[in-house]
């Protein structure tokens, strides 16, 4: 769980995928269900819900129904354990990413805590639209200097929660926003043997794979639209 010094998952990738100066969502990012993904690994490593593997789609099972004290959290909470019939990690995560407002709740929480400002510029010089540039980049910072650890070194004990940030980043197209492209192409081994759980604890590489199996056809689903429509 995060502290007042630290940040959740989702705080993280939102962080990851605005632009520091611009305030904007980065370009070819599948950000919203990585956000959505952190939110539901946030809920698994903080032991809110668990995953049915008895059945062939992994259906979540409310655990605890104990307020996290973060809003959005709680709020996804809620909807757990308000649904009328249990549904899959995948569909959590559509669900999650298509949640109202979801981008600015994210950034104005941070706003709150002094690492971004809220701001307004103008599009096509007709439209206005909120922008969240970087006023504090340690955070930030921080982020990515666990991640390049994981990525870039061959240490054989990675952070359970930086190996499933690392794994939602990876999904969502997030990495090249703060690491070179041919450097992370060198790393591709590596970040495989991260990501899929060798460097972590049994609980974490379970969450882990839970994630993986979700963030992946999430990110598909979107992609798959958009062709149809463009066809």
């Amino acid at each position: 769980m995060a502290t007042q010094n630290t940040l959740f998952l989702h705080e993280e990738i939102i962080l990851l995928a605005l632009r520091d100066e611009e305030g904007t969502i980065a370009s070819g990012s599948m950000y919203q269900y990585a956000v959505s993904g952190a939110i539901v690994a946030e809920l698994l490593l903080n032991n809110r819900i668990g995953v049915d593997e008895s059945k062939k789609k992994k259906l979540v099972n409310l655990v605890d129904s104990t307020l996290i004290g973060e809003p959005l959290l709680d709020d996804c909470l809620g909807k757990i354990g308000r649904a009328k019939r249990r549904a899959s990690l995948q569909t959590w995560i559509s669900r999650f990413a298509g949640v109202k407002n979801l981008k600015h709740r994210l950034a104005e929480q941070l706003c709150k805590r002094g690492i971004l400002r809220t701001d307004e510029d103008k599009v096509l010089l007709i439209f206005t639209r909120k922008i969240y540039p970087e006023v504090d980049p340690g955070p930030e910072k921080r982020v990515i200097d666990r991640l390049r650890e994981a990525i870039f070194s061959d240490t054989e004990d990675v952070d359970p929660r930086t190996a499933v940030l690392l794994s939602l980043a990876h999904n969502a197209g997030l990495l090249k926003n703060a690491f070179d492209k041919k450097e992370l192409k060198r790393r591709k081994a590596r970040i495989k043997q991260v990501i899929n759980g060798e460097m972590t604890g049994k609980a974490a590489k379970e969450a882990i794979e839970a994630m993986q199996a979700a963030v992946t056809v999430a990110c598909i689903i979107p992609a798959i639209a958009a062709a149809t429509t463009s066809t």
